[in-house]
């Protein structure tokens, strides 16, 4: 089947702003990721604005500084695109990596890849990968802002770009990249215990079992880079801290990774 992709162009995107967000978890998770991308350049009081008067004008200027923001941000060596569902009950755009990939084969991945030449910015290599990994309609996303910069284990710089999308999108893997596309319950995710996953890590030919937090979700096992991903959201968006570590088995080393 061949799906005509949409190309990601920066000047048509729009922002979610808290104010006419009417879910309170998505609410306040916009308010915060919003004020972290400002950092201190809008203040928390702007941002509840009720007044209708004030709140015409602060809509259109605080969109045009996330804007300009997510645009000004150094770009990394990718983007991942933190994608949830503007419903009722929000869920988590996930994806399993296909077996045969180069890095990362098999592992629960958001959407996202490098940036290329012509993409601009962070934002639009977030979703013109998620396009071309799930046919994800950009103009079906609205973004909150960005997350610090993570590493991955090659040493890659990796910008998460947070956003809501329209439910029940129809999306498809593409079967080169991504073998399945699931999701998360987000308010249960808030709150979900993680549990210890354990791996093979070898290093200078030495192999040793590792065990790090992961989250169960409809039986894939979410670890690694994305778990710390979505650990740093939900500190910052609900204040859950949790220590993500890297530990090799039956012992008080940590890795750092």
């Amino acid at each position: 089947m061949s799906i005509a992709l949409q190309s990601a162009n920066f000047d048509n995107l729009s922002v979610a702003l808290p104010s006419f967000i009417r879910h309170p978890t998505l609410r306040q998770l916009a308010e915060r990721v919003q004020y972290e991308t400002l950092n201190t350049l809008v203040s928390p009081e702007l941002m509840l604005a009720q007044n209708d008067e004030q709140l015409g004008h602060y809509s259109e200027l605080h969109s045009q500084r996330i804007l300009q923001s997510l645009y000004q941000t150094p770009i990394a060596d990718a983007s991942v695109l933190v994608a949830i569902t503007r419903e009722s009950r929000p869920k988590l755009l996930l994806t399993r990596r296909a077996d045969h990939m180069n890095s990362h084969a098999g592992e629960v991945s958001c959407v996202g890849g490098k940036y290329e030449l012509g993409d601009g910015n962070n934002v639009v290599t977030a979703l013109r990968e998620a396009c071309e990994e799930t046919a994800l309609p950009p103009n079906k996303v609205q973004l909150l802002g960005q997350l610090p910069i993570q590493t991955s284990k090659s040493g890659m710089s990796v910008r998460p770009i947070v956003a809501l999308i329209a439910p029940d999108l129809p999306l498809v893997p593409e079967m080169g990249e991504i073998s399945r596309i699931f999701w998360a319950d987000f308010e249960t995710l808030i709150t979900q215990p993680t549990i210890e996953y354990a791996i093979d890590y070898t290093m200078l030919e030495q192999t040793a079992k590792i065990v790090t937090p992961s989250w169960e979700v409809d039986g894939e096992t979410v670890w690694g880079l994305t778990g710390k991903v979505i650990a740093n959201l939900l500190e910052t968006g609900f204040d859950r801290r949790l220590d993500w570590y890297y530990r090799i088995q039956n012992t008080d080393i940590e890795l750092d990774r």
